[in-house]
């Protein structure tokens, strides 16, 4: 029966996600919307990132890897990297 918290709280969580597109959270702010223990919502999180459902931003936010319109989000450029490699020739500006 040690499963059915965690069980539990990825349903949550996941429907949390899934009824708001957009959303962007912390852990934190997540465990303040779910009500969720802190150690339990960073192993669902963690999880829901490595299923692919969730993606990691590097201010350590979680988010849905779409922007609820369908369309994926840009790759972030590498540092080193060229922005014509990330944009499309037809997005750049003149």
């Amino acid at each position: 029966m040690k499963d059915l918290p965690y069980r539990q709280a990825f349903d949550r969580i996941r429907a949390e996600y899934l009824e708001m597109p957009g959303m962007r959270l912390t852990p934190a702010q997540v465990h303040r919307l779910s009500g969720v223990d802190v150690s339990i919502c960073a192993l669902v999180l963690d999880d829901l990132r490595r299923a692919q459902f969730l993606c990691k931003g590097l201010d350590g936010s979680y988010a849905r890897p779409s922007d609820g319109s369908g369309q994926v989000r840009s790759r972030v450029a590498r540092a080193e990297g060229n922005a014509a490699s990330v944009f499309p020739v037809s997005r750049r500006a003149s």
